[in-house]
């Protein structure tokens, strides 16, 4: 029997990398766009970077679930962090030849590395008892403020390392690109302030979290994992190695799957949206820059208060009131261009994902256990990816049909439909577990 102090020990160690794995991410989607637009020399290309690595993620979530199952945790999640410094490490190299489609590999590696890195707060859940849960996945979400705080700050800095290093650009024109895409995709002339400083940066945290992780990643987190497997009425009997249909169809487990996917549908298609929406608006870059901080804020900056009040008053009640204030978030945002209902609106919208987010990834940690677990979590990351991409891609054609205020109230019918799948699921368990 390990004493929790183990489990506080081991939520620092993923915590810490986490931390670090966020900062590295966002540092380089800083400036993603901008390498892609120079590199395959036109606007079409700018977002292709960003869109290899969501899909990337969602095709390789499944697969790290199982991954995980089969070879520990400390061993899942430290091979997510080496894909993502090898992911780096291409990126440098992309930068540096010119190459284009070298970028767009190195962003496939970047996101397989997140696809692994995402499972980290079910390992977290697994190290706590039932009524702690919450919290402690709320605790390691909260990692992604570090990230989005320090993240952009990393760019200057990374310059500077890879000047020192002498891994970065020089003043001038490019070195023609090699790869098979140069001959309808040209390369830009010069470099128009194009930096190897994100990648390099990124590189030497993403090699740094890998380290953290294999030596002190320990003992490993699933042997503790079985002395807090507390899995509720309807999962009691089922031996790891079940059907994953047959676990999808659990009532509790298609509730927090669905909670996730459509909390991060409605939140991906208002959000990416948003910054067009204002520069349409006259709003300046400060002003926008802003609103999407108070929106990130609202996403990650509560996640302990959140986890709290989901472990005091119950996974169901606190995915209701992320259904109300995704609502409120899609009633609000489109009233008015003027700032304060933008702020207020986008704030909202991160909270109510916080709030839907967190409770269904603390049910479903508290639904399963073992390789069961870690399955049916990499298939559930695996859905949320491809909704989140199928949601950045949707708003565009929705904002050039009606504007923001169709794709709000887009957004706010899937927040309605939460609500009512919400309370049907939660009637059929509850009835599930009575027999």
């Amino acid at each position: 029997m390990y004493p929790l102090r183990v489990s506080h020990r081991l939520l620092l160690t993923i915590f810490i990398t986490q931390s670090l794995f966020s900062a590295s991410q966002i540092s380089i989607i800083t400036l993603h766009s901008i390498a892609a637009g120079i590199l395959g020399g036109g606007d079409s290309t700018a977002g292709m970077p960003t869109t290899v690595v969501t899909f990337s993620t969602a095709l390789t979530a499944y697969f790290f679930g199982i991954y995980l199952g089969r070879f520990g945790r400390r061993i899942g999640l430290t091979t997510s962090y080496a894909l993502g410094a090898m992911g780096a490490f291409l990126g440098i190299v992309a930068v540096l030849n010119g190459s284009f489609l070298l970028l767009l590999i190195s962003a496939a590696g970047i996101g397989m590395g997140r696809a692994g890195s995402q499972m980290s707060r079910f390992v977290v859940g697994e190290l706590y008892p039932i009524d702690k849960r919450a919290q402690m996945i709320g605790r390691v979400v909260f990692a992604g403020t570090i990230g989005a705080i320090f993240g952009p700050a990393l760019i200057e800095p990374g310059t500077r390392m890879a000047a020192f290093l002498r891994v970065d650009l020089p003043p001038g024109p490019i070195l023609a690109s090699s790869d098979l895409l140069s001959s309808f995709m040209p390369v830009a002339n010069f470099n128009q302030g194009l930096t190897t400083g994100p990648w390099v940066i990124a590189c030497a945290l993403y090699c740094l979290a890998t380290l953290i992780s294999i030596l002190f990643l320990r003992p490993e987190p699933a042997v503790i994992a079985k002395q807090y497997s507390e899995p509720i009425a309807v999962e009691r009997g089922k031996r790891n190695g079940a059907g994953l249909m047959e676990l999808l169809r659990l009532p509790n487990v298609q509730l927090a799957i669905l909670s996730m996917l459509i909390c991060q549908t409605v939140m991906t298609t208002l959000m990416t949206i948003t910054p067009w929406h204002m520069h349409q608006s006259d709003h300046g870059n400060s002003v926008v820059s802003l609103v999407i901080s108070a929106h990130v804020f609202g996403m990650f900056g509560l996640s302990a208060v959140t986890g709290y009040l989901i472990d005091r008053y119950g996974r169901i009640p606190m995915m209701v009131v992320g259904g109300l204030t995704l609502v409120a978030s899609t009633i609000i945002a489109p009233l008015s261009t003027q700032l304060p209902y933008l702020l207020a609106g986008l704030f909202l919208l991160g909270l109510g994902w916080n709030f839907g987010y967190i409770a269904g990834s603390s049910m479903l940690a508290d639904a399963l256990s073992g390789s069961n677990r870690t399955r049916v979590a990499g298939f559930n990351d695996t859905l949320v990816a491809f909704c989140a991409g199928l949601g950045t891609l949707s708003s565009g054609f929705l904002y050039g049909l009606g504007g923001f205020l169709l794709v709000s109230i887009g957004g706010g019918a899937l927040a309605l439909v939460l609500l009512a799948l919400v309370r049907q699921l939660s009637t059929k368990q509850i009835s599930l577990q009575a027999t």
